[in-house]
Formats: C-alpha cells, sequence, structure tokens
C-alpha cells in the first residue's frame, strides 16, 4: 500500500481505537470534573509519527465525529471540537518535526513545541471562544468558577480558571500524551513499517 491509500487505511484503524479509548476518560480532584483526562490523542499521535501530521489530523477528525455518533454528547459537540482543536495543537507541530527530522531529537523537539503549542492554543481558544460558547449554551460561566474555585481556590475570574486549571490540566495530559506515543511508537514502528510494502 502506498500514498493515499497508507493514509487512509491508518486513520481508520487509528481513529477506531482513538474513540474507543476516549470513552476510558478519568477525572482528577485536583482539577475541575469538566477536565477530564484521556488518551485517545496517542493514536493521532502515532498516526502523525508514522505517515505524517494529515494522518494524525484524520484519526482526530474520525475520533470526533464516530464519538457523538455511536456514544452521543451532552456538550452538543463543543466537546469534541475542543479535543479536535487541542488534540490538532498537540499532534501537528510533532507530526512536522518529526517528518523533517526522524529520531529520538527529533521527536523530543516536536513533543517540546507541541506541548508548548497545546498550552497556548488551549488558552486562547477556550478564553476567546469555548468557555463563553459554552457557557452560554449549558452552565453560567459564574457555575463553571464556582466549581473550579471549590477545587483550586486560586480559580475566580476566567483568566485565573486558564491560569490555574486549564494550563496545568494541559502540560499534564501532554506530557502524558507524547511520552505513551513515544513508547508506542518505538513498539510498533516494524509493524508500521510492513505495512508500507
Amino acid at each position: 500500500m502506498h500514498g493515499k491509500t497508507v493514509i487512509m487505511v491508518r486513520a481508520a484503524i487509528l481513529g477506531a481505537i482513538a474513540t474507543v479509548l476516549w470513552q476510558l476518560r478519568v477525572s482528577l480532584p485536583i482539577f475541575p470534573g469538566f477536565l477530564s483526562l484521556d488518551v485517545s490523542d496517542v493514536p493521532a499521535l502515532v498516526g502523525a509519527i508514522t505517515t505524517g501530521p494529515l494522518t494524525g489530523l484524520l484519526v482526530l477528525l474520525i475520533k470526533n465525529l464516530l464519538d457523538p455518533l455511536i456514544f452521543g454528547t451532552n456538550t452538543g459537540g463543543i466537546g469534541n471540537l475542543a479535543d479536535f482543536i487541542m488534540g490538532a495543537s498537540l499532534v501537528v507541530p510533532i507530526g512536522f518535526i518529526f517528518k523533517k527530522r526522524s529520531d529520538t531529537i527529533g521527536y523530543m523537539l516536536g513533543a517540546a513545541t507541541g506541548i508548548v503549542s497545546l498550552v497556548v492554543i488551549s488558552s486562547i481558544v477556550n478564553y476567546l471562544i469555548l468557555i463563553p460558547l459554552y457557557s452560554r449554551i449549558f452552565i453560567p460561566l459564574e457555575t463553571i468558577i464556582s466549581i473550579s474555585h471549590a477545587i483550586n481556590h486560586r480559580v475566580v475570574d476566567v483568566y485565573t480558571l486558564i491560569l490555574f486549571a486549564f494550563v496545568p490540566f494541559n502540560l499534564l495530559k501532554g506530557g502524558i500524551v507524547v511520552t505513551l506515543g513515544f513508547v508506542l511508537y518505538r513498539a510498533l514502528s516494524p509493524i508500521m513499517a510492513s505495512l508500507r510494502k
């Protein structure tokens, strides 16, 4: 298999795996309940470093289309939009950098860039778009702040919500995803290489 066929087949398989993994979200007591930790971006990362950033994007797209179709949604699609944006901000930079330098140093540079990208883009998009949108449709902003303040007393407004909840959460999640992605890539690289033949 070559070219587009490899990308589509790999994206479909990894997208299905990512969809299942996303159902295994867990809430951590140090973060507000609406920030749940999962490793469903790992298949997208594996796709991005084995085939390229486009594969990573396709995996994220498939996951976020399949999830509400199969399992439903209680966020009106806002959660899926957020997951796609955040996943892309992490996975795409790693995919691009690893494509230029496909070794451990390239991966580490990509991982660092991807985590910084995730934190920055998440902060901006949540502050300007996602939190205001979610608070208008579902939960008032005051309630979101109150829930978050009960977990972390430093959260008193949207700015501190981003700074003391979203930033550390995304640093933790990004670190876990890039670590697992690298381990899986090293383990699966012989299999992935055989699929190119």
